[in-house]
């Protein structure tokens, strides 16, 4: 048998390095991050990217949304992550 996906919209945002406070906010709470183990600061005192990741609790178990990930929000609202060429195969911008 064959089957198609139905059509639903998502909402979704992509992890940066610079945006974890948006990342909050789409998310509704606070998830935890993946450290960087090699954060510091360059000579002129600006971050380096602080952290690789958000750790998400999804319906199937934790996993990790990298930088250049996608995090979905989901039909029923639960979040999970995508890899961007995966996101991009299957969804298209409205």
């Amino acid at each position: 048998m064959k089957y198609k996906k139905k059509p639903v919209i998502i909402e979704a945002i992509q992890v940066k390095a610079n945006n974890f406070d948006r990342i909050c906010d789409f998310m509704g709470c606070t998830p935890e991050q993946v450290q960087n183990p090699m954060y510091d600061f360059d000579e002129l005192g600006d971050s380096r990217d602080p952290y690789l990741g958000v750790v998400i609790d999804t319906l199937e178990g934790r996993m990790t949304a990298n930088i250049g990930d996608m995090i979905i929000k989901g039909v029923k609202g639960e979040f999970y992550p995508c890899k961007p060429d995966i996101f991009a195969e299957t969804y298209e911008k409205l």
